[in-house]
């Protein structure tokens, strides 16, 4: 198991072949290598580089890989890593098959459907753990397992065993060999990802904490991970904080049921130009990265485009990174306030013998106060611009979906500042602004307004089920889904004419989106006027819609920006 904290570069993201059209290919993967020694050579750290999905060969069994994509193999890969102390790893579809055929050794062990392997009956497990020592051989380090699907077993042995009697011997089948492939290979770091966990776990932000992960994967696994970042069920102007809020809430979820954080993978880091992170680029790169840390994993995961970083960009990179390395190190990470998923106020504490670094986050449509139980003066390091922070004994106040960083002790100093986070603007007020909103069929929500004499109007909505809970919907996956702006629909109108409602979640969401939020800018309407406000759905199921409106201010420094 691991002894300190580790630092990943995870390709998936720089290419996409499940949300997008971008393929692996050697040249694709040795491109992110360069890039990687680039900025290590300027401060950054990392440990191991792991090949996400798709490297090998349909026909091979994992022991190939795919061609034209590699012509001469993963030799020129693997030595270049290894060459320049980077360990290789490599990401398995655990016993599912993913673009992948099954091998002669897998036949014995297919399920009824043909699309997945029982580990306690056949070839394939057995085939499975010695195709893994062998890529150790060849210096792979690190196993990233995803998409495990315990209920798979033969059609004869579904005639004799219950589902739950082929569920728990699939799972004691594979902690059973990893503990043995862990004794045999005892640097291997093995990672595991989706199908460890109950389906719904992952799905919503607004569930109950209830028990749905086993923490006996500790015993097998070195971390798991808590879902791919994606919105959360918050509604926010900032499209971006909404999936901070989620990795959040999901680093919440996994603590909830017995995890200690430095065993839960948040895999919060994510740019990119593939659908995968919805061709977010670097947006609001910074707030990510320090919450991604500052969630106290051991195991930090960086997934994408390296080459959006620049040098000046990595240096501010490596200085977040070392501030939170030695408290992830040497410290004690926890978590305190509310709930994420519920909008509340929340945040992280990292400290040592020499002080503590808390990293705040108000996910809230207000201004709040919180209180930082037990800290005693601090310095603020960092928070989004805009609004600005006040700091008051062991009190901050954060505008609304803003975050902030505050150093105590050793930490309240300059040598720590990480200044401001600028493509995220929080307005400098916001209040809520009286509207009545009123159904008009069963898919729209109407309401007429005054303008407002001054700032802006956010309108936000939330879709609901029949039962109240969040109903995410989704066009489908990039580049050919259908954008969440065609389904939701925010629209403004006064004296006959349309007026222009910004909005950021117009993008192909594979994971879906269960609101929408927009704002008329300052300006464009007539003060004391009639508005008429209008957000639909074109989601056929079962429905209910319910919408809000509030008077926001941004400073004029930053005008009405918002990311």
């Amino acid at each position: 198991m691991l002894q300190k904290p580790i630092f990943v570069y995870n390709n998936w993201a720089a290419y996409d072949e499940l949300s997008d059209n971008v393929e692996l290919s050697e040249t694709l993967a040795m491109r992110q290598l360069e890039e990687l020694l680039r900025l290590r050579s300027i401060g950054i750290r990392f440990d191991y580089y792991l090949m996400d999905a798709f490297w090998y060969a349909p026909e091979g069994g994992y022991r190939t890989w795919r061609r034209p994509h590699w012509p001469q193999g993963p030799g020129r890969w693997l030595d270049a890593c290894l060459a320049n102390e980077i360990k290789p790893g490599l990401w398995l579809s655990g016993n599912t098959l993913c673009k992948l055929d099954p091998a002669p050794e897998w036949q014995d062990s297919l399920d009824a459907g043909g699309g997945g392997m029982c580990f306690f009956h056949g070839g394939f497990f057995p085939h499975l753990l010695e195709t893994m020592r062998l890529w150790y051989e060849r210096g792979v380090r690190m196993f990233k397992l995803d998409f495990l699907w315990f209920h798979a077993a033969p059609r004869t042995l579904q005639r004799t065993l219950l589902p739950s009697e082929i569920y728990a011997q699939n799972v004691a089948a594979l902690q059973s060999g990893l503990k043995d492939l862990r004794q045999q290979c005892p640097e291997v770091v093995l990672l595991g990802y989706n199908g460890f966990e109950e389906a719904e776990t992952m799905s919503k932000t607004d569930l109950p904490f209830r028990k749905t992960v086993d923490t006996r994967w500790l015993e097998a696994l070195d971390a798991l991970y808590c879902g791919d970042p994606r919105p959360s069920d918050v509604p926010t102007m900032n499209f971006w904080r909404s999936m901070d809020l989620y990795s959040d809430h999901m680093v919440q979820v996994y603590e909830q049921n017995g995890f200690p954080l430095p065993r839960i993978d948040n895999a919060g880091f994510m740019i990119g130009t593939t659908g995968t992170c919805y061709y977010r680029g670097t947006s609001a790169w910074k707030g990510m990265l320090i919450l991604s840390l500052a969630r106290g994993g051991w195991v930090n995961v960086y997934y994408g485009n390296l080459e959006l970083l620049s040098d000046e960009q990595a240096r501010w990179f490596a200085k977040a990174q070392s501030l939170f390395l030695r408290l992830q190190a040497y410290g004690r990470f926890t978590t305190f306030g509310g709930i994420p998923g519920q909008g509340q106020p929340y945040g992280y504490v990292a400290q040592d013998a020499k002080g503590a670094v808390w990293t705040l986050v108000n996910p809230a449509q207000s201004v709040n106060t919180i209180v930082l139980p037990g800290a005693k003066k601090g310095r603020l390091l960092f928070y989004d611009a805009g609004y600005q922070p006040t700091l008051d004994g062991n009190h901050i106040t954060l505008g609304a979906e803003q975050m902030a960083v505050v150093g105590v002790g050793y930490y309240n100093s300059t040598a720590f500042d990480l200044g401001q986070q600028n493509d995220v603007t929080i307005p400098v007020s916001i209040k809520p602004y009286p509207a009545h909103f009123h159904p008009v069929g069963d898919r729209e929500m109407r309401a007429i307004v005054p303008a407002p004499e001054h700032g802006c109007l956010r309108i936000v909505m939330r879709q609901k089920d029949k039962v109240g809970q969040a109903k995410r919907s989704t066009g489908g996956a990039p580049p050919d889904g259908v954008t969440l702006g065609q389904l939701f629909k925010m629209t403004a109108e006064q004296d006959g004419q349309a007026i222009d409602v910004r909005v950021n979640y117009d993008k192909a969401i594979w994971s879906g989106l269960s609101w929408a939020v927009g704002e008329i800018p300052a300006g464009v309407l007539v003060p004391g006027s009639s508005v008429t406000i209008r957000c639909s759905t074109a989601d056929t199921m079962e429905v209910t819609l319910a919408c809000e409106l509030y008077q926001v201010v941004y400073s004029v420094k930053h005008g009405n920006h918002t990311t």
